[in-house]
């Protein structure tokens, strides 16, 4: 271990009440691949970055308006110590003390504006310090003296130090911990632009590809990556018969020459001995014409090197064969699983990815004149308790897959294999090679847990990984990160933060459903965004832990399975048998736990929902606003399908909350002939069916939720062309385009939504071709940008193109990965042990 003092400059305008303590700051050795010694900083005060457009801002207008913002201040400050959220901030801009011109004059200045970027603020008093996002990715921080009117620009470390004051008072320990991966990325390329976010393998091709092709001696890796290509024994694209990069060249001139004279569709067997004469084996193609393309896209490339013809030839080159996914926890079958312990909506996903992924490869390997299987396991625990389910099988094929299995691992303890679903998972690596008589190709992760194994599995074999979050927990408990100690008995919070980190930064690419997931929106921050910088007081800081800009986030959106979700107006397809079912589901009298409520009037259009019952998915919200407008009433009848209807029968607090509310609602607002609710459905060929149902009465879906990651039933319903109302909140202000094809609605303002639905309602009585346009509109949207199919393909180009980049370049980060290992092993491996196992009773 090595110590190094580093002193820091102070900038004389900050002010700090008491010298900074000393930073215990873990960072890792220049020659690390060489030595991979610890190295420890301890930085006395440190350096105050300087930011002077925010800070003389807020200077300008102190001096500008002294009295209204002592007045500002003041209130900000009576408050007391805490955390202020960003309507906190803005809203007591209306309660201070001063004439109406001056209020507004402040409200359109300079001041308000950073007020109005501001995430929140500690107040510590005389001290408020204030966490400011301009856009989307970059923050500044700022300090204001209340007593002094002085302005102070803080570092990361600095606002972090001080926030922590809110848990554990003024800092007596001169050493904490702190986390940066900024020096190790310092010089990485990555965008700049917040739109820029989420585009990360253009950006990587344009950037990459400049510096690499500049001559024919920058070419050799791509000569070497291609001459390099095999499976099991299998020469693919080259052969030792080319060497070098001029070889190449007129090699492939020499072999387009021959195939052109060639029918486009010849088989690739009638030339592939001609061809290999000239150096090239077989993955160029399945016909004459396709092996033409490859070789053009790659002639192109070599003379006059292009991003999106290099995008498209990495693509194309076979490299991904065996595809491993990992989703550790809950119980993951095809069959009565949903609603066990920590299992719902990532099983459904997986399942829908898999098989589009198996269509893909299957094609692809087609088309690069192969005859290879490729093989997909879905690697989870094995549970011998598995409650009625087939969890206690080791392997269990994909139904409508021929090569996709799920393979169950147990997890093992001193004692042996336990027997009940735990949230821990054994190294499964010696299974998955067994299994495939191969290394993968391609690792995918899934959660935390899932991610985590994926980081550790894809560094120990060398593999490029692909993580996927789905919902990071960080973001849906407000200062957890803060309060960490109170949640972490129950939630183990700072283990799953740090198993976050460690898999979002060994990640070679990341793929979100959305932009909002990585970045949020101009008001709010991103899921992702979350990590830059947060701390765990008394364990430790973390200063720099992800960066939204990096290359390595892809947006790759998922759709609806189409054998299941298709078109209302797709008549052939449609499962009539399922009718009467639906019909008795929806409009039998007899109130039963399963059905109650009553539609008197058939004849109207039916608006509906479909969500976990609990208070962010917000379905009472709607009924309420429903309720509560005569206009919609009287236009459409609302059907809900949503957790249990018999409080007696849920274990949950937070629906028996909502349950309890609903029952009030119905009796309030007398909702008898007009309201039908229903229990949740699992069955999803009959909720498919119930989609393309109510689109038959011309109806609509509505998602009411508060905050929506993604929005699956969003994609559902519009890809059974069912008009839909969602929230603007999320993850759905992305998949519909505002009266073009569905509609944002804020639940926040339960009046104003249900304006919109009988507008909307009304509209289509008087003129029912809207109606249609609307239909129509969200199902070309769903066509254009939300299916498996562009889903998979995506995928498997973002595999190839990094896959090689990893092969070519230095974007493997070996730097970033033995600092992350120190950390891993340092820390993490501690924190593990406070997470204590299940007891079984068999052991």
């Amino acid at each position: 271990i090595i110590c190094q003092n580093k002193r820091r400059k102070r900038n004389s305008l900050l002010l700090p009440p008491s010298p900074p303590p000393r930073y215990c700051h873990l960072t890792h050795s220049r020659s690390f691949k060489h030595a991979p010694d610890l190295e420890f900083a301890i930085m006395a005060t440190p350096k105050l970055g300087r930011m002077p457009s925010m800070r003389e801002r807020m200077e300008d207008t102190l001096s500008a308006h002294r009295n209204q913002l002592v007045s500002l201040l003041s209130r900000y400050v009576d408050q007391g110590k805490g955390i202020l959220q960003p309507h906190n901030l803005v809203d007591e801009l209306d309660n201070i003390v001063c004439d109406p011109e001056a209020r507004e004059t402040l409200r359109n200045g300079p001041f308000s504006e950073v007020l109005k970027t501001a995430q929140e603020a500690i107040v510590l008093p005389p001290f408020v310090a204030i966490a400011i996002r301009p856009r989307p990715g970059v923050w500044e921080y700022v300090r204001v003296n209340v007593h002094e009117l002085s302005v102070d620009q803080l570092t990361v470390s600095e606002y972090l130090r001080f926030k922590e004051e809110l848990v554990d008072g003024q800092a007596n320990d001169p050493y904490v911990l702190e986390l940066d991966l900024e020096p190790f990325n310092a010089s990485f390329p990555r965008p700049t632009r917040s739109s820029s976010i989420g585009n990360g393998v253009q950006f990587l091709n344009r950037h990459l590809s400049s510096i690499m092709f500049r001559n024919k001696e920058s070419l050799e890796p791509l000569l070497e990556f291609l001459r390099s290509h095999s499976y099991k024994g299998h020469a693919l694209m080259l052969n030792d018969r080319i060497h070098s990069v001029s070889r190449l060249q007129s090699a492939l001139a020499k072999a387009e020459d021959y195939i052109s004279k060639l029918p486009p569709d010849t088989p690739y067997h009638e030339f592939e001995y001609a061809i290999q004469g000239m150096g090239f084996e077989r993955g160029w193609g399945d016909t004459a014409e396709r092996t033409m393309e490859m070789m053009h896209l790659l002639s192109d490339i070599l003379q006059a090197p292009d991003p999106a013809s290099l995008e498209t030839f990495l693509g194309r080159v076979p490299m991904v064969f065996n595809v491993v996914i990992l989703s550790p926890h809950g119980y993951f079958g095809q069959a009565n699983v949903l609603g066990m312990p920590d299992t719902g909506g990532q099983i459904v996903y997986i399942l829908d990815q898999v098989r589009a992924l198996e269509s893909e490869m299957l094609l692809r390997i087609k088309k690069q004149g192969l005859d290879f299987k490729p093989r997909i396991l879905i690697v989870t625990r094995l549970i011998p308790d598995a409650k009625g389910t087939t969890c206690n099988q080791h392997m269990e094929r994909i139904s409508g897959t021929d090569y996709t299995h799920i393979l169950r691992v147990p997890f093992r303890s001193e004692n042996g294999i336990l027997r009940k679903w735990i949230s821990r998972f054994d190294d499964a690596a010696s299974e998955i090679v067994a299994e495939l008589q191969a290394i993968p190709d391609f690792i995918i992760g899934n959660y935390s847990d899932g991610n985590l194994v994926a980081s550790l599995l894809a560094y120990k074999m060398g593999v490029t990984q692909c993580t996927i979050a789905h919902a990071l927990e960080k973001t849906k408990y407000p200062n957890s990160d803060l309060y960490w100690k109170k949640f972490d008995e129950k939630y183990h919070f700072s283990c799953q933060f740090t198993a976050d980190l460690l898999a979002m930064n060994n990640a070679d690419f990341i793929i979100t459903s959305t932009y909002q997931e990585i970045a949020g929106t101009k008001n709010t921050v991103g899921q992702y965004e979350s990590h830059t910088a947060f701390t765990l007081p008394g364990l430790y800081r973390v200063v720099h832990g992800i960066d939204v800009f990096d290359p390595k986030f892809n947006i790759v959106s998922p759709g609806a399975d189409m054998t299941i979700y298709f078109p209302y107006f797709e008549k052939k397809k449609r499962l009539t048998a399922l009718h009467v079912p639906i019909e008795k589901m929806l409009f039998d009298p007899e109130q039963t736990d399963e059905c109650i409520g009553t539609l008197d009037d058939r004849s109207k259009p039916i608006l509906f929902s479909m969500a976990r019952l609990d208070r962010v998915k917000n379905i009472t919200g709607l009924v309420e606003c429903y309720g509560k407008n005569t206009k919609l009433r009287e236009l459409v009848n609302l059907v809900v399908v949503a957790g249990f209807i018999d409080a007696k029968k849920s274990k949950d607090r937070e629906e028996i909350d909502e349950i309890v509310k609903m029952h009030d609602l119905m009796s309030k607002y007398s909702l008898k002939g007009q309201f039908r609710w229903i229990t949740s459905q699992t069955n999803r060929a009959r909720n498919g069916e119930l989609y393309r149902y109510v689109a038959d009465t011309r109806g609509a879906f509505v998602q009411p939720a508060f905050y929506e990651a993604f929005g699956l039933t969003v994609v559902e319903a519009m890809t059974c062309a069912l008009p839909t109302f969602a929230t603007v909140h999320g993850g759905p202000a992305e998949i519909i385009e505002h009266g073009v094809s569905g509609f944002h609605i804020d639940p926040y303002h339960p009046d104003q939504t249900a304006e919109q639905m009988a507008d909307f309602f009304e509209r289509c009585k008087e003129d029912p071709s809207y109606w249609n346009k609307i239909s129509d509109g969200g199902l070309q949207r769903i066509y254009e940008r939300y299916t498996w199919k562009i889903y998979s393909e995506r995928l498997m180009t973002l595999a190839g193109v990094y896959g090689f980049w990893k092969h070519v370049s230095k974007l493997e980060r070996r730097e970033t990965r033995r600092y992350l290992e120190m950390f891993y092993i340092l820390k993490f491996r501690d924190l593990m042990k406070t997470v204590p196992l299940v007891t079984d009773e068999h052991h």
